[in-house]
């Protein structure tokens, strides 16, 4: 308990440190030992107080505090949304960066084959023992494989079924093609059109809260992406033989659900793993053994990310479905009395021409 507290601490203390300056609790914990020896004469007493000292400190070091940045990027993107139209122009410029700056990735990933290799080469020429790295680097890719299967196909049926109480399978079968299309272009964004004609034509969900969800789940749902960034960081250091706490895990996984929002595009989550590594220090040059199996690994995360988007829409168009029933009568009824207005005035308007001739 005592482990945790101080990992919930380093934490917190992460995301502003300037409040947390460098301090040491000191907690002592006294253990007394008391012999009684009675004799008739005299009584002694022989007291042993053994001091046992446990030490927590927290200090600054120099790097980059990524948990601090991603809470500030929140809360700026908070205020600005909350400006209207006097943020539109910070807006503008973000999304004016961000497509630069994407522009510049794609092209720099023209080159990424040729730098690959040779950080491969170099990354198993150093190795003392490259099969043992290619076991690990396979019982890794199963790992990921196996929580990816789970959480797409166990957990997000249970899901749905708890909330709809339906067959869940069902439901993903009508989804299949938005799967397959994830598949192939690892690319939520790019799957988006085809996830939301696949919830409304073949699963039946109201229009209304397919276009709610899935465009919102489709920046903001990365389950898949979190897992994937989780369990490579865990990965990572277990390669370099870094023990992590827990409260090292859970600082791995708040780290990897902050950063995988917004990465909808290929290999995206490539780029925030460097982020999730740098919030529990560790080594960056280690990406490179991930490399090889990330163009894999991406294709299979994304189809999961899609169907927790996909599921999230049918769930919202069974609890939301009184109401959008009532909003389809209210415009239907709205529709039907516009269309009876216009049919009274182009009468008015022919009788008008009539009495006129």
């Amino acid at each position: 308990m005592s482990q945790l507290n101080d990992s919930l601490h380093n934490l917190i203390a992460s995301i502003d440190p300037e409040v947390y300056h460098q301090k040491a609790n000191i907690s002592e914990v006294m253990q007394r030992n008391v012999t009684n020896t009675d004799n008739v004469t005299e009584t002694q007493f022989y007291v042993n107080v053994s001091y046992i000292v446990k030490s927590t400190s927290t200090c600054s070091k120099d790097g980059m505090n990524v948990l601090g940045l991603i809470v500030f990027s929140v809360a700026l993107g908070i205020v600005i949304s909350k400006l209207g139209e006097r943020g539109v122009p910070l807006k503008n410029f973000f999304t004016s960066l961000c497509d630069a700056v994407l522009v510049l990735i794609h092209a720099v990933l023209w080159y990424v084959p040729i730098g690959l290799f040779f950080l491969i080469a170099e990354r198993v020429v150093s190795m003392d023992d490259p099969a043992r790295v290619l076991q690990q680097l396979g019982y890794y890719m199963l790992t990921v494989i196996i929580g990816l299967v789970l959480h797409g196909y166990v957990l997000l049926p249970i899901t749905y079924l708890i909330f709809v109480r339906k067959n869940p399978y069902k439901y993903i079968y009508g989804v299949l093609k938005a799967i397959f299309t994830a598949l192939g272009t690892a690319s939520s964004a790019a799957t988006m059109p085809v996830t939301m004609q696949c919830c409304e034509e073949n699963n039946g969900v109201h229009e209304k809260a397919v276009d709610f969800v899935i465009p919102i789940g489709t920046t903001i749902n990365m389950d898949g992406t979190a897992l994937y960034e989780a369990v490579t960081s865990i990965y990572i250091a277990q390669v370099n033989n870094i023990p992590l706490n827990f409260g090292q895990i859970v600082t791995v996984s708040i780290t990897s659900i902050a950063a995988s929002v917004g990465t909808s595009a290929p290999q995206a989550p490539l780029i925030t793993l460097a982020i999730v590594l740098t919030a529990v220090g560790l080594p960056l040059n280690d990406i490179q053994l991930v490399l090889t199996v990330d163009w894999f690994l991406d294709r299979l995360l994304t189809s999961v990310n899609v169907l927790g988007s996909a599921i999230g829409a049918g769930i919202v168009g069974h609890l939301s479905r009184h109401d959008l029933n009532k909003m389809n009568t209210i415009e239907e009824a709205v529709a039907v009395e516009a269309g009876n207005a216009s049919d009274s005035r182009v009468d008015l308007t022919s009788e008008n021409g009539y009495m006129d001739e």
